[in-house]
């Protein structure tokens, strides 16, 4: 019997983080962790450190830190900050790294996986948002198996899988168009932040929440696409399904469209990201179409999601214009949060933003880091106090 994979998961005590745990508690003969790394929350990583027992734990805040010493198992180390979660991303014990960190914060540890050479289920949009030349340039030079954990990514992964990609003409997300699909866009100025924190399929945080009534983050969703599939930005696209039971389709130049259906549930991409073949159990609902209502598609109007009509330039342009869309965008959706923005000056703030960025391709993290400030001192600027 061959050994079980050994998992790194950056972001444990998040949502994919517990649910990358729930898919190794069902087979434990086939994966085992070897860290967990969270940021805050003390008590569920005691509770997950318990279940699985890895040989580390990384707290990236000092506060959790100090709270959870003396309360893991015996054989368990616990370390700290930035440092620690990319040395257990890289070691040579892991076989895989489960990339679920929030935010620009993750980057450099996933990108300690890629350049060991590790098979990297990605959950963080912001790698390839920001970073996308130099991830996956990365990817190709380390030999690192890159495998995409968003829904969407993951369904257009297996509608690929086998396929000449010279023959594909579309890649098209699906979008469940969120809580406003059918609001008319004047209607949209008064929107209070607990109407678009209420998504109608999924349960998530507020800032993804709102980027998914905004339709911000069908656009991060394209950008990411570009990079993982090496796609032109006319091969690229989105259409409304609310029901978010297909996931993504693939249009290839005979005119056949495969689709992957699954119910919505994060652990169906979790489980294909650790072992596509063969297929392991997930624990998700099984999909009776015949008891699902009826699958509905329409295509998505600009002036209601006008981030749709953004993306286009960003798809078309340099790494730049990504990186002030993404920086802006957090800032906005935040300033939204706090009572300082409207909901229809989210997107607004970001085209002014991206409206002053000077196009140019990055090849560098520094250079991410200094277009993702810049942007973000710009955001600000237009921000009401």
């Amino acid at each position: 019997m061959s050994k079980p994979m050994k998992l790194t998961i950056l972001g444990a005590t998040g949502s994919i983080g517990t649910s990358t745990i729930d898919v190794m508690l069902r087979h434990p003969e086939q994966f085992q962790a070897f860290a967990l790394v969270g940021h805050k929350n003390v008590t569920l990583m005691q509770k997950l450190a318990e279940q699985v027992k890895p040989a580390f734990v990384v707290m990236t805040d000092e506060s959790a830190y100090q709270a959870l010493k003396g309360k893991l198992p015996k054989a368990t180390k616990l370390e700290f900050g930035m440092d620690a979660a990319e040395a257990v991303a890289s070691a040579d014990e892991v076989d895989m790294v489960m990339a679920a960190m929030v935010g620009s914060a993750g980057l450099p540890a996933t990108l300690a996986a890629v350049r060991a050479g590790k098979r990297v289920g990605l959950a963080n949009k912001e790698c390839l948002v920001t970073a996308g030349r130099i991830f996956m340039q990365a990817a190709k030079q380390y030999g690192a198996e890159v495998v995409p954990v968003d829904s969407e990514h993951a369904a257009v992964h297996q509608a690929l899988a086998g396929h000449d990609r010279a023959s594909v003409t579309r890649i098209i997300l699906t979008a469940s168009g969120g809580p406003f699909r059918n609001r008319a866009p004047e209607s949209l100025k008064n929107i209070t932040v607990e109407e678009a924190v209420a998504h109608p399929n999924w349960s998530m945080g507020a800032k993804i929440s709102i980027d998914s009534a905004t339709m911000m983050n069908k656009a991060l969703e394209l950008i990411e696409a570009k990079w993982l599939f090496d796609a032109k930005a006319e091969q690229l696209s989105a259409i409304i399904h609310p029901q978010s039971i297909v996931h993504a389709m693939v249009e290839y130049r005979d005119g056949s469209v495969l689709a992957q259906l699954a119910m919505p549930d994060m652990r169906s991409p979790i489980v294909y990201a650790m072992q596509a073949e063969p297929r392991l159990e997930s624990g998700i609902p099984w999909l009776e179409l015949a008891q699902t209502q009826p699958l509905e598609f329409q295509a998505i109007d600009e002036a209601r999601f006008p981030a749709m009509r953004l993306v286009k330039a960003v798809l078309a342009g340099e790494d730049s214009l990504a990186i002030a869309l993404n920086a802006a965008n957090e800032v906005a959706n935040q300033a939204f949060q706090d009572g300082k923005l409207g909901f229809m000056d989210i997107v607004s703030t970001v085209e002014k933003v991206m409206a002053t960025t000077k196009e140019q391709p990055v090849e560098t993290l520094e250079q991410v880091w200094q277009l993702d400030k810049q942007a973000r001192i710009q955001a600000k600027e237009m921000i009401p106090l």
